[in-house]
């Protein structure tokens, strides 16, 4: 493993959190134009359909799987440009 690599690390885990905040967000706000509502169904709630806690589930994963790779990508974008080397 080289050196850009290991100086990678701590970068990939602080754009992960990152990215998993942002992801929560988008899928806060996306779920108050698809429901009106602003929570999102647990999948313990009683009340809730199963249809509406997949729909929230399926969007949820979606959601965070984009905004991970937007970030991931962004960040390798930048470390090649910073240091000439792509860190995967």
């Amino acid at each position: 493993m080289n050196g850009t690599k290991i100086a990678y690390k701590p970068v990939g885990l602080v754009l992960g959190a990152t990215s998993g905040m942002l992801a929560g967000l988008v899928f806060k706000q996306a779920w108050k134009l698809i429901e009106g509502e602003g929570d999102a169904p647990d999948a313990t709630d009683e009340h809730r359909s199963w249809k509406e806690i997949l729909l929230a589930a399926a969007i949820q994963g979606a959601i965070f799987a984009v905004v991970k790779a937007a970030v991931d990508r962004s960040g390798a974008v930048a470390t090649r440009r910073v240091t000439g080397v792509w860190p995967g």
